[in-house]
This record gives structure tokens, sequence and C-alpha cells, in this order.
């Protein structure tokens, strides 16, 4: 069977999917990764990834961030084209506009056919914020495309159930096709392993790209908040600049940094060495769709301090892999620091239980086959 995985970055395709690339491979498919060629210098390291893992890349042209409706037109001709090429038996598109413009190129070239378009819900992102006019007409719009791109579709899948609820609400969901939850895309458990909780002063980790959304300002906030009194807190932030709509501006976090709140270290190709020094990983977003960061910070033993919103309450149990706060509480977010910071023992037992939380729901391996039996792959 010929599989198209289509996706929007190289890097994330490699971050989140080699797993399932792999179990793909592994069962004899021929796997094309559908990516665009952002021209990035470390573009080759994560394509190499992925070819390593046994896929064909075909690249495409996409505006990842922007509205230009030109741009988009070239991105749904490229995928087109690609489609009447390659003739894949499966589509498995992630993401806003791949799951919109794939679905779309996929039933102009008639191929794959419908039943074999399935469709990927991997958060709501700026699009469903929905707080002001122009991200209302936007939600709009929003749903309107992805109506449409279900009904072209066989599978839809939602990594929780509460966007799932929220697209049933404002009546995006196809009337005929299936509709499923799955857990994401789990975490590869023998590259992020089990490691003692690191001694010294407590250390609190974001990891993500610098957006609001995200809570980053809630994280600099209850930094700042916490350091009042217990200064020797050290709090750092890993993630690239957002340029896009929704992003926290770097000179923003630069300014945080320089009144002693955060560190901030810029992008990292591996979180890994980030986790290891952490006492906990911090993830107050506002809504996820499955978060992968606090379950690669469970699998490395680390608690997990995120808002008890969307996606993050699927992941993390309160009072025991983390604490859960309500969003945009800063002063609550500030007290679970405060916790974990007077009671190390208690952010280790927390990493304990996550380790086994992961390994028991949340195998990439695990998750991948279920993930290929839902798509109507042979795993």
């Amino acid at each position: 069977m010929k599989i198209a995985v289509l996706g929007n970055q190289a890097r994330a395709m490699s971050n989140f999917w080699t797993v399932l690339l792999r179990c793909m491979t592994a069962a004899g498919h021929e796997v094309l990764c559908l990516i665009p060629h952002s021209g990035a210098v470390d573009d080759p390291v994560w394509e190499d990834t992925l070819v390593a893992a046994g896929a064909r890349l075909v690249h495409y042209r996409l505006d990842r961030k922007g509205l230009n409706p030109l741009r988009d037109l070239f991105c749904i001709f490229d995928l087109w084209r690609i489609f009447r090429r390659e003739r894949p038996d499966r589509l498995f598109a992630y993401a806003i506009k791949p799951v919109i413009y794939g679905s779309l190129a996929a039933a102009v070239a008639g191929a794959p056919d419908r039943a074999g378009r399935s469709l990927m819900i991997t958060g709501l992102g700026y699009a469903f914020e929905g707080d002001s006019l122009p991200k209302r007409l936007l939600m709009f719009l929003a749903g309107f495309l992805y109506r449409l791109a279900f009904s072209l579709s066989g599978l839809v899948l939602f990594q929780n159930g509460d966007d799932r609820n929220l697209f049933a609400r404002l009546g995006i969901l196809p009337a005929s096709g299936k509709v499923m939850l799955c857990k994401g895309t789990g975490v590869d458990l023998g590259r992020f392993t089990f490691c003692p909780q690191a001694l010294g002063a407590p250390l609190f980790l974001y990891v993500g790209r610098l957006v609001a959304a995200k809570g980053l300002r809630e994280f600099m906030a209850a930094a700042r908040l916490t350091r009042t009194r217990y200064p020797q807190a050290i709090f750092r932030i890993v993630g690239p600049p957002e340029p896009g709509p929704g992003g926290v501006p770097l000179q923003e976090v630069l300014a945080a940094q320089a009144a002693g709140d955060v560190e901030y270290l810029g992008e990292s190709p591996d979180v890994r060495p980030h986790l290891e020094a952490a006492r906990a990983l911090v993830l107050p977003s506002y809504r996820e769709g499955s978060p992968v960061s606090p379950l690669e910070a469970m699998a490395c033993g680390r608690a997990v301090l995120a808002a008890d919103a969307p996606g993050s309450r699927e992941v993390v149990i309160h009072g025991v892999t983390g604490f859960l706060s309500p969003p945009g509480d800063v002063k609550a977010l500030a007290a679970d620091m405060e916790s974990l910071i007077k009671d190390a023992g208690l952010a280790a037992e927390m990493g304990r239980r996550g380790r086994a939380f992961v390994e028991k729901e949340y195998d990439a391996v695990k998750v991948a086959g279920d993930l290929l039996q839902q798509i109507g792959v042979k795993g």
C-alpha cells in the first residue's frame, strides 16, 4: 500500500511522527512524506530523519501562517499534481492547512478515494480563540473550510473529546463518515528515558513556541511572582520565536530575561538535556490537542504543571503526575510551583507516576499501532 503522510513542517513530522513512519515501512508499505521545504538551515537534518525512517520525501509549496489566497491556491495545485502522479492508496493529513487543502486536492485528483482519506485535528490554535472580531471571522472561515474537508474524507480523528464536542456544537462535524478519538503521537519511550531528579536549585521549564495561547506570559508572570519568595528558583524557556499571529514578541521574552525572571535558551534540537535538568515542566496552555511536551517530560520522570484546559487535562492527572491550575490564573500556577519548590520528594514521586502512566497509555509504538488500525492500514 502507498501511504501519503501530509504535514506542514519537516521538523514537526520528524519530532512527532517518526515512530508511525517506522511502523508503516516495517509493515511493508511505501510511505511518502509530503512536506514544504522552508529553506531553514536545519531542514536537511529533519528530512534526513524522515528518510532514515524509510520514507520518500516529496516537497510542495506552503505558507504555514499566511492568509494569502493566491499562495494557498499554489499549495492546492502542488498537492493535486502530487496526488495525480503518485496515486496513493491512503492519505493521512494533520495540521489545519494540510487537512483542508490536502482533502480538497485529493478529491479533485481522485486519489486516494474518499474512504482512504484520514484527517487528524492536532489542535485548534489561533483560528478558534474567538476573543475578537477578526478572530471570530477567522473561526467562521476555518469552520466552513473544515466542514468542506470533512465532507470529502472518510475519517476524522480528534486528539481530545473537548475539540470534538466543540466542532459538534459549531455544526462542523460531517453528516456521514467516521469521527473517532485517538491519542495523538504518543511518546518514544526508547528516546525519552527515565532519569532521576536533578539535584540543586529547583528549575521550571517551558518548552514550546513563543505563543501567547500556550500560556507563555502566565509562565513569565508566575516566575516573577515566585522568585520574590524563592530567588534560588530557575525558570527557563526553550523554543523558537513565533512570527505569526498570536506570537509573543521576542523582545518581551528578552525583557523578562533582562529583569532576571527567566532564562531564554532559544530553540533546541534536543530537549532531553533540558528535561533532565528540570524539576518540572510547565505548560499553562489555554488549549491543546494531545500535548507532546508533557508526555516527554513524564517519560523522563518529571512532574508537569499545566492549565486545566482541553488536551492538557487528558494527559496530566491532577495531584498524581502534576498539578492542573485554572487557565490564566498566575497566582494558582505560582502556588503549584511553590509546592514543588518546598517538596522535592513530591516532584520526584509525581515524575515516577508520570513515567508509569506514559508507559501504560502513551507508548508511541502502541499509539501508532492503534492509529494504523483506525485509518485502515495493516500494521
